[in-house]
């Protein structure tokens, strides 16, 4: 985790084998691929695709999808992660990704 100005992050790289579903976060603590430090509430998912090859984002709420994005080659994406929405990364048939991904608080003004 990191610290910066004040405000948790966690970011973590990941590498997406051919055919591989993640779920990132949502299913609890010790069984997550990435620490949200904002589950529970709503928050922005940093998703940024570090490779060659499109990969897809999948958010689910409670077994039921939500709305799925397909990242492609070298693509930033900012998405609204809602409290108590699962963020899971889809890799395509025999393509590999590298993807990385960070979570920041939703800023109140």
């Amino acid at each position: 985790m990191l610290l910066v100005g004040g405000v948790i992050q966690a970011q973590t790289t990941f590498k997406l084998d051919p055919n591989q579903s993640m779920l990132m976060t949502g299913k609890g603590v010790g069984q997550d691929a990435t620490i949200n430090p904002f589950f529970g509430e709503d928050c922005y998912a940093l998703v940024e695709n570090l490779s060659s090859r499109p990969f897809s984002v999948r958010i689910q709420k409670a077994g039921v999808l939500i709305d799925t994005l397909t990242i492609v080659n070298k693509e930033f994406k900012k998405i609204l992660l809602l409290a108590g929405q699962e963020l899971y990364l889809d890799a395509y048939n025999e393509l590999s990704a590298k993807v990385r991904v960070d979570y920041h608080p939703i800023e109140s003004n």
